[in-house]
């Protein structure tokens, strides 16, 4: 099997490569500025604005799967545009396609959603992903999408490296009390996103942790973890602040954890372990891939 991992060298995308590579699949992965550093793994530098890129890298590759791990922010051709181009591309080399997408889809106006909530986003980036989601199935109904949350890791997550910044001081701002999210270990997500790929599951899915915590909780779980000093990490409030976003969205996964062999934790669960204790915790997971 060859899979093709879109955003290779991301925080997602690193894992999806380990994973797929310890479940015996041939790997490929684009990257967008640089590629990253894994071995025996084949690298292709990947503008999803380029259709012509597109289509070489697809028919090079001659992926079975393709991950969609890429992330362009708020970027309409990027974001929104660039996953149905991978769609169509999909869908003309008759690969699998797993897309990845965010809770931003949703304004928080109902707090707890599952996979039959109609996205109603009220940021930038938040529209751009619901439009890919709706692009993506429209060009290829068969491709699943994954809705996911705050993805957190070995200590390597952009989250987790905001908590020890602002426990030490070295970075201005703040977490907010009333965000609440409910984060997912990258090991988890990475495990789930193969599964939905092998098992050949179509729409959408979502795949988060159980906990539903607030910004400031989850960096207390973090800094507790990592021996930092909590009562060091300011506080705020999203609602009072010129951050525009929603503030309670917790994805209801229930639904995709019982077609799933992986588990997917909470975060007051892997908190409990050091970054390297929870990622020798999840080499196990791979195992479940390989359809022993």
């Amino acid at each position: 099997m060859t899979t093709l991992i879109i955003g290779g060298s991301g925080f997602l995308g690193t894992e999806l490569i380990r994973q797929a590579k310890a479940a015996g699949h041939t790997t490929a992965a684009t990257y967008a500025t640089r590629p990253g550093d894994t071995a025996e793994t084949a690298w292709y530098p990947l503008d999803l604005r380029d259709a012509q890129s597109l289509d070489a890298v697809m028919t090079e590759v001659r992926p079975t799967v393709i991950l969609n791990a890429s992330s362009g922010g708020a970027d309409w051709p990027v974001t929104a545009q660039g996953p149905t181009r991978l769609a169509m591309a999909a869908a003309k080399h008759r690969s699998r396609m797993v897309h990845v997408s965010s809770d931003a889809v949703f304004s928080g106006a109902r707090v707890h959603y599952d996979e039959s909530c109609l996205p109603d986003p009220i940021t930038p980036y938040g529209a751009a992903k619901a439009a890919a989601e709706t692009g993506v199935l429209a060009v290829y109904p068969t491709a699943a999408i994954a809705r996911t949350s705050l993805i957190i890791g070995y200590g390597r997550s952009a989250h987790e490296k905001l908590i020890h910044d602002l426990a030490a001081g070295t970075r201005d701002g703040a977490l907010f009390t009333d965000d609440i999210r409910c984060p997912v270990h990258v090991a988890d997500l990475a495990a789930a996103l193969l599964e939905l790929a092998m098992y050949e599951t179509t729409g959408i899915h979502h795949i988060a942790g159980p906990d539903a915590v607030s910004r400031h909780e989850l960096g207390i779980l973090i800094a507790n973890r990592d021996g930092l000093d909590a009562s060091r990490l300011p506080t705020a409030l999203r609602a009072n602040s010129t951050h525009r976003g929603a503030l309670d969205v917790r994805l209801d996964s229930r639904a995709t954890q019982r077609a799933l062999r992986t588990t997917l934790r909470g975060v007051r669960q892997f908190a409990l372990h050091l970054p390297e204790e929870a990622g020798q915790a999840a080499l196990a997971a791979p195992a479940l891939l390989t359809g022993e």
